[in-house]
C-alpha cells in the first residue's frame, strides 16, 4: 500500500530506540542484582538475619565492697524487670490492659512510661516495673503470645547487707537522670545513656568508675512478636555477628571495722546524731556512722513513692551524713583547742590559776559559769576536767581570734578534711577579715568569750573533731582521713593501694600535749571529771564533754533543766575522747542532736565503740587493765551524776 514503506522507516528508528532502552533497563536490572546478591550477598544476607536478632545489653556487675577484715557488705543479687520493646509492641491497647492487670498498675501509668522514653530507639526496651515478684514473672511468661513486645529483663541489684548501718558511708546506686547525663559525660569522658545504673552518694558515687565495670552484649534469636527463641549460636550463618562478654567492675576494700561499725549503730540507737572512730597515727576511718538513716537497698529496687517521701519529709533528715555534711557548735570539746593556742603562745602554764565565782562581767555584759556558784580556784588541768567556762574566758582575754583561728586550722577545724565522700563542709573558724567582710563592723574583744567555749561563729563536723583530738595527742601530725585499703580485681590483683597521708604537720610542745592528755583523761577517770560517771571497765578513756546551744538562753532559764524544754530548742550533746592513755590508738568523735548534755547522751556512745575496740585489738591491755581495776576495787563504783552535769560549756550571757 502507497505509504506502507515511509511508515515502517518511519517507526523503525522508535522501536530501535525502545529495543536500546529495554537492553539498558535489563542492563541495569542485571548490574543491580550482581550488586546485591554477588558484590554485597554476605553483607545484606547478614542484615537480613539480624531482623531476626534482637541485642540485649549484658549489665556488668558491680565491684563487691568488704570490710577490713574481708567480711562482705555490699553484694549483687539478680533482678526480674517487665520491659516493653517499641519495635515488636502490637495490639497496644488490649497488651496494655493485660499488662496493667498482671502488674496491678493502671494503663496511663504505663503510657507514661512509654511517653517518658519516646525518643531512644525503638529497638530498645523501655522498663516498665522494676523488681517483680516471681509470680508476675510466670504469670508474664506464660501467656507471652498474648502480650507481644512484653518481655521479662534480668538486672543486676545492690544488695546492701547492713541495710541502715552503713547507708551514709556506702551511699546507694540508682538510674542516672536527665540533668545528670551532659554534666557526668564531659566530667568522666564516658557516654552514659538514660537507664544506666550510677552512684549517686557515698563510696558508690565517690568509687563509680572503678566499681561499675563495662556493660557487654549479646544476640538472641526472635520471632515477628519479639517473644526470644533462642540464644545465638556460633556458626557460618551468623559468623560476622560476635557476642561480647561483660566485664565486672572492681572490689574494693574498706578502713571500716565491721564490729566497731555494729557497735557505734547500736549505740546509736534511738538518737539523732552521729559517730566517727579514727586510727590516731593513720587518719583510717573505722567506724562511721549517722542516724536516721536509711536501707540504700530500695534505691536499687524499686523505689516507691511512699518510702521516698517518707525519707525526704522526715524532719530528723535521714538522707544527710551528719558526720561531714552538717555542721555544729563543738561546744566545749573546743576548749582543749583554745588550751592548746594559748599554752603554745605563753599565755598560759599549768600554773595559772584563776579564780572563778560563777559569773564576771566585761563591760556591760554578765558572762556565767555552767556552775552557778563557781569552781573556785582553778588550774588548767581542774579548768578542762570540771569545764569551768570562766576559766578559759578570762584567760581568752589575752588571745587574739587570728591566733585562734591559726592553730584551729592546723589542727583541721574549718577545714575540709579530704576524705573521698562528696558533700563535705568545711565549718567555720572566724578571723577579723571574715568578720568585716561578713558583717562591715570590725571584730569586738568580748567575742572570743563565746569563741573559746566553742559557741557563736565555731563551727565544725564530727569528723573534724575526731582528726582534730587526733593531730593533738599525736604531736601535731594533721592525717588526712581515709575510708578505702584498697581496689582489687576478681582475680585479687590489687589496682590501687591507699596509705596514710599527712596534710599538714605542726610540732607542739611535748609539755603541751602532756598537759592536755592528763586533763582529758581526769575529765572521764577522777571524781569531778564532766564525765566521769561514763567511764567504762578496762578502756582508760579520755576526752572532753560538750554542750552546743541551739538558742540563746535568756537570764531566768540560765539553769532551768535542759530535758523540760520544747525538743527542739535543747542542746545538742558531744563527746570526743581516745584511748588507750599511754600510747592513745583510736579517737571517737560522737554528736546527739538534742541530746541536752555531752556526758549522758554522747559519751555512753564513744564508751561502747572504745570497749569494743579494745577487747579486739588490744586484748592484753584490756586484760592488765581489768584486773588492775579490780585491785583497786572502789574505781569502779557507781557515780551518781552531778544535777546539772554536761550543762557545762552553755555560752550564757546577760546584758545588763
Amino acid at each position: 500500500m502507497f505509504g506502507e514503506d515511509e511508515l515502517i522507516k518511519a517507526h523503525r528508528d522508535r522501536v530501535k530506540s525502545i529495543g536500546n532502552i529495554v537492553l539498558i533497563a535489563f542492563g541495569l536490572i542485571l548490574s543491580r542484582l550482581w550488586f546485591l546478591q554477588i558484590y554485597k550477598g554476605n553483607e545484606l544476607l547478614q542484615y537480613s538475619l539480624q531482623n531476626r536478632l534482637r541485642k540485649e545489653i549484658i549489665e556488668a556487675p558491680r565491684g563487691l565492697v568488704f570490710t577490713r577484715d574481708n567480711e562482705m557488705i555490699v553484694n549483687n543479687t539478680p533482678r526480674f524487670d517487665v520491659a516493653i520493646t517499641p519495635q515488636y509492641f502490637a495490639d497496644k491497647e488490649k497488651t496494655l490492659e493485660k499488662l496493667a492487670t498482671i502488674l496491678q498498675m493502671n494503663v496511663k501509668s504505663i503510657q507514661k512510661v512509654l511517653q517518658k522514653n519516646s525518643l531512644q530507639p525503638r529497638y530498645k526496651p523501655i522498663i516498665i516495673k522494676k523488681n517483680v515478684s516471681r509470680t508476675e514473672v510466670a504469670l508474664i511468661e506464660t501467656q507471652n503470645f498474648e502480650l507481644p513486645g512484653v518481655s521479662i529483663e534480668t538486672f543486676i541489684s545492690r544488695e546492701y547487707l547492713g541495710k541502715e548501718m552503713g547507708a551514709h558511708l556506702l551511699g546507694y546506686v540508682s538510674e542516672i537522670s536527665q540533668e545528670q547525663l551532659p554534666r557526668l559525660r564531659k566530667r568522666d569522658k564516658f557516654n552514659y545513656q538514660l537507664g544506666d545504673v550510677i552512684g549517686q552518694s557515698g563510696v558508690e558515687e565517690q568509687y563509680d568508675l572503678f566499681l561499675r565495670g563495662s556493660d557487654g552484649y549479646e544476640f538472641v534469636e526472635v520471632d515477628a512478636r519479639g517473644r526470644k527463641k533462642r540464644h545465638l549460636q556460633a556458626d557460618n550463618l551468623f559468623k560476622s555477628i560476635t557476642n561480647h562478654p561483660s566485664v565486672p567492675g572492681k572490689n574494693i576494700r574498706l578502713t571500716i571495722d565491721q564490729d566497731l561499725q555494729m557497735s557505734a549503730f547500736t549505740a546509736l540507737e534511738g538518737k539523732v546524731g552521729s559517730a566517727v572512730a579514727v586510727a590516731v597515727d593513720t587518719g583510717e576511718v573505722l567506724a562511721y556512722v549517722s542516724r536516721p538513716s536509711f536501707d540504700p537497698s530500695n534505691f536499687s529496687r524499686e523505689l516507691t513513692t511512699d518510702y521516698w517521701n517518707s525519707l525526704i519529709e522526715n524532719p530528723e533528715k535521714p538522707l544527710r551524713d551528719r558526720n561531714i555534711q552538717d555542721h555544729y557548735s563543738p561546744g566545749s570539746t573546743f576548749k582543749i583547742i583554745a588550751a592548746l593556742a594559748m599554752l603554745e603562745t605563753g599565755i598560759m602554764n599549768e600554773n595559772t590559776e584563776v579564780q572563778c565565782n560563777g559569773f564576771f562581767y566585761l563591760g556591760t555584759k554578765r558572762y556565767h559559769c555552767w556552775k552557778e556558784h563557781g569552781h573556785g580556784k582553778v588550774n588548767l588541768i581542774r579548768a578542762i576536767r570540771e569545764s569551768c567556762n570562766i576559766f578559759f574566758q578570762k584567760m581568752s582575754l589575752k588571745l587574739d581570734i587570728d591566733t585562734l583561728k591559726t592553730y584551729a586550722n592546723d589542727v583541721g577545724l574549718g577545714l575540709k578534711t579530704g576524705i573521698s565522700l562528696p558533700r563535705e563542709t568545711s565549718g567555720l573558724i572566724p578571723s577579723k577579715e571574715w568578720k568585716l567582710k561578713r558583717n562591715g563592723t570590725p571584730w569586738q574583744l568580748g567575742e572570743i568569750l563565746s569563741c573559746v567555749i566553742g559557741q557563736s561563729y565555731i563551727l565544725t563536723t564530727p569528723l573534724q573533731l575526731a582528726l582534730a583530738y587526733s593531730t593533738i595527742i599525736n604531736g601535731g601530725k594533721l592525717y588526712r582521713p581515709y575510708i578505702v585499703k584498697e581496689i582489687f580485681s576478681n582475680s585479687g590483683e590489687v589496682v590501687k593501694k591507699f596509705n596514710p597521708e599527712i596534710s599538714s604537720e605542726v610540732k607542739f610542745s611535748p609539755k603541751t600535749i602532756s598537759l592536755i592528755k592528763e586533763g582529758l583523761f581526769q575529765v572521764v577517770n577522777t571524781q569531778g571529771g564532766t564525765a566521769y560517771y561514763r567511764r567504762g571497765k578496762g578502756i582508760q578513756m579520755s576526752g572532753k564533754t560538750g554542750t552546743s546551744q541551739v538558742i540563746k538562753m535568756s537570764s531566768e532559764k540560765l539553769f532551768e533543766k535542759c530535758e523540760v524544754q520544747e525538743y527542739k530548742y535543747r542542746n545538742h550533746g558531744l563527746f570526743v575522747g581516745f584511748a588507750p592513755k599511754d600510747q592513745p590508738k583510736i579517737a571517737v568523735a560522737v554528736f546527739v542532736e538534742h541530746g541536752c548534755h555531752g556526758a549522758s547522751a554522747a559519751a555512753p556512745v564513744a564508751e561502747q565503740i572504745v570497749t569494743t575496740y579494745m577487747k579486739k585489738f588490744e586484748p592484753e591491755l584490756h586484760k592488765q587493765l581489768l584486773e588492775l581495776e579490780g585491785k583497786k576495787g572502789s574505781i569502779l563504783k557507781p557515780v551518781k551524776p552531778p544535777v546539772n552535769e554536761g550543762s557545762e560549756d552553755l555560752d550564757i550571757t546577760e546584758s545588763l
